[in-house]
């Protein structure tokens, strides 16, 4: 009899997994699962899939080496029930456990599939934190309990002290506890970044992209620049090189977006921590030795650590506190179908057709791409949530629900109401001309609001103020554009109105299932 079945869910791939702390190789089994219906409840991206199987096998690989007894279900097995739930009753019978033991999952709707397993199948199920966070869910609870604002700048202080990041005793490091007023620089021509570290994919990488060809190929997106780190070694490759080639000016230029560079400074660590390939301390206290050893400058370390101890972790804890009602919120009443041009890259706006053809190709976009341009039309056109929620969740290889829906829902869309941001994250042409230089070659004229080859940002963006005033009225962060609203020549404000529907309206959405 087997004393304990050991679950390793694909994006638990650590080996300082909860689940694994007190493994008995002589009298346990780990359980690896490569199911369908995680790889079609969203239509997700084919490196996505290609890239979870892959770490996946070469988990239980590096387990089994160790002298782990390893069962891992692979896609393909004839037997293969795919389903989280079909595969551990299969287990169940097979070796009569005598406990299953679990790390929490990321995404609600598998922590209800797991809770109904001890009744289902007669054996005790164990449900353990998920210790490769550094801030636990009764953590957030207990900072959350009693506030009226939920933000996240101060979660981050907690946090930091908390944890003693950048600390220099009570007090941040350099007087102050964010730097992102210095972090907002567009790049400068002639400033080539350095390239993306490579990892070419081996044997059992390339086994797992041919099987995603052959049976996700309907899915959006193309296998051919895969390019993910899929084991832990890797990862720790990808993070050293990150400090040395591209941290020290991370901080100045990452909310820029140019022509040509997908990756700019950022780290491409996404994927390596939320699979656990990379423990976020492991990335955090990289970063702060290469500030305190005089590699890299402050304001690029807080930044880098605020996405990750700040940001990472809040929307974590945001997204099981207001679970589930948090996914139905639409406080904008946002009706409109997602256009055709998020799966075409076909709008005729070059910034947005850049992110969609980039998405495409790499299954990434760094966070100014999704929040102002992809989540600035969404937000501007008032397209339902669930739509956009759906479509980020099925296009980036980093995404996962708990991850996902609170910055799509909170940050992008403002959908939550208030709940994250104290104001809605819309924006004109005038932010992408600032932050990018997209605008200079784009077939729409950033500079104007209305007419012939006017940009849709802009007049979408005054459509959207339009159209929520009063109930912004009370916002004092939305106190310039509402006064600018009201001092607009009424004429060319329903000229941009009809503008917006007219642009809209020209782009009709494909089918739901379409895979652009």
């Amino acid at each position: 009899m087997v004393a304990a079945l050991r679950l390793v869910l694909g994006d638990q791939l650590s080996r300082r997994l909860s689940a694994l702390e007190d493994l008995d190789p002589a009298r346990d089994v780990v359980l690896l699962m490569e199911v369908e219906a995680e790889c079609t409840y969203a239509l997700h991206h084919p490196q996505k899939i290609a890239l979870i199987l892959s770490a996946m096998r070469h988990f239980s690989r590096a387990l089994a080496a160790r002298g782990v007894r390893v069962e891992h279900i692979r896609l393909e097995d004839p037997d293969n029930t795919q389903s989280f739930a079909g595969e551990v009753a299969r287990a169940v019978a097979r070796h009569r456990p005598g406990r299953i033991v679990c790390t929490h999952p990321g995404e609600w709707r598998v922590l209800q599939d797991m809770l109904g397993w001890e009744a289902s199948l007669g054996v005790p199920v164990e449900i353990r934190e998920d210790s490769r966070f550094l801030a636990t869910l009764g953590f957030f609870r207990t900072w959350a309990a009693g506030r009226k604002q939920l933000r996240m700048e101060f979660f981050y202080r907690e946090m930091r002290r908390a944890t003693g990041y950048l600390m220099e005793g009570a007090e941040p490091a350099g007087g102050a506890w964010n730097f992102d007023a210095e972090n907002r620089k567009p790049l400068p021509p002639g400033l080539a970044p350095p390239p993306a570290p490579r990892f070419p994919p081996d044997e059992i990488t390339r086994e797992a992209m041919a099987l995603v060809a052959r049976r996700f190929a309907r899915h959006f997106g193309t296998l051919d620049g895969f390019n993910w780190p899929v084991t832990a070694k890797e990862a720790r490759a990808a993070l050293a090189a990150f400090i040395a080639e591209r941290l020290p000016r991370f901080g100045d230029h990452q909310d820029a977006m140019a022509e040509g560079q997908a990756t700019l400074f950022h780290s491409l660590l996404s994927t390596s921590l939320n699979l656990g390939l990379l423990l976020p301390r492991e990335a955090c206290d990289a970063a702060e030795a290469a500030w305190r050893s005089g590699q890299a400058p402050l304001n690029a370390v807080e930044g880098f650590i605020r996405q990750i101890l700040g940001w990472r972790e809040y929307v974590r804890g945001l997204y099981w506190l207001k679970m589930p009602a948090y996914r139905d919120l639409n406080a904008l009443e946002a009706r409109r179908a997602l256009p055709d041009f998020y799966w075409t890259g076909e709008s005729g706006m070059r910034c947005l057709d850049a992110v969609v053809r980039q998405t495409r190709d790499l299954a990434y976009a760094h966070h100014i791409q999704r929040l102002m341009v992809t989540g600035n039309f969404a937000l501007l056109a008032g397209i339902h949530p669930d739509a956009v929620n759906d479509w980020y969740l099925r296009v980036y290889a980093d995404a996962f629900e708990w991850v996902e829906l609170p910055n799509t829902h909170g940050m992008a869309l403002h959908a939550d109401g208030g709940i994250m941001a104290s104001k809605p994250y819309a924006a004109s042409g005038a932010y992408i001309a600032r932050m990018s230089d997209h605008c200079a070659r784009c077939r729409f004229d950033v500079k104007r609001g209305t007419g012939e080859g006017a940009c849709p940002f802009n007049f979408l963006y005054w459509d959207f103020i339009a159209r929520h005033a009063a109930r912004f009225a009370a916002n004092p962060r939305m106190a310039m554009p509402l006064a600018a609203l009201r001092k607009m020549d009424p004429a060319k404000l329903a000229a941009m109105r009809a503008e917006a529907r007219a642009f809209l309206d020209r782009h009709a959405p494909l089918p739901a299932e379409a895979p652009g």
